[in-house]
C-alpha cells in the first residue's frame, strides 16, 4: 500500500484546522508576543503558513543548509495575506506530494548549518516531522490567542468557545 495517499489525506485534513486558526488572528495583534523569548504572532503564523512548502523542499532537495540558505522571513501584516501565503504553499506542497512515489520518500534528507548536522532522516520521516511542526506551532498559536481572549476554533472537535463554555 502506498504511503502517498495517506500523506495527502493528512495534509488536507490538517489544512482545515490550520486555516481556521490562522483566520482567527486579529490584524491588530501581529506584533504581540507573550514573552520576550517567544515569537511574535506574525513570526509564528508565518512559520505555520510556510510549513506546507517543506513538502516541496524535501521532495526536491537532499538537504537544507542554513549556512548556504539564510532564512528570509516574509513580512506579512494581515490575516488575508497570511491565508493567501498558506494557501499558495499548501497548493504547491500538495501538487508535489501527489506527483511523488513511495520511492521518492526513501532517500535521506539532511538538516544542517554548515558542518553542524541537526538531523539525517528519510524524506518520509522529514515530511511527517513537518506535519508535526504544523500541529505543534498551531497549538502555540492557540495559547497566544487564548491569552488575548480571542475565541479558539475547534481542531478535532468543537472548542470550549464553540461550545459556549
Amino acid at each position: 500500500m502506498s504511503t502517498i495517499p495517506s500523506l495527502v489525506k493528512e495534509m488536507k485534513n490538517e489544512a482545515v484546522t490550520t486555516r481556521k486558526m490562522l483566520a482567527a488572528i486579529p490584524n491588530d495583534k501581529f506584533d504581540w508576543q507573550p514573552h520576550p523569548k517567544s515569537m511574535t504572532i506574525r513570526r509564528l503564523a508565518t512559520h505555520i503558513g510556510e510549513l506546507p512548502s517543506w513538502v516541496t523542499m524535501v521532495l526536491n532537495t537532499s538537504e537544507l543548509d542554513f549556512e548556504q540558505n539564510p532564512y528570509a522571513v516574509p513580512v506579512i501584516n494581515n490575516t488575508t495575506d497570511l491565508l493567501a501565503y498558506f494557501e499558495s504553499n499548501l497548493a504547491t506542497g500538495l501538487a508535489d506530494l501527489e506527483k511523488a512515489t513511495d520511492a521518492d520518500l526513501e532517500p535521506d534528507w539532511t538538516l544542517r548549518s554548515g558542518d553542524q548536522v541537526y538531523s539525517v532522516d528519510s524524506k518520509a520521516e522529514v515530511l511527517r516531522m513537518s506535519y508535526c511542526q504544523i500541529v505543534h506551532h498551531r497549538a502555540q498559536l492557540g495559547v497566544y490567542l487564548r491569552l488575548l481572549d480571542v475565541p479558539i476554533p475547534g481542531s478535532y472537535g468543537p472548542s470550549a468557545d464553540e461550545q459556549g463554555l
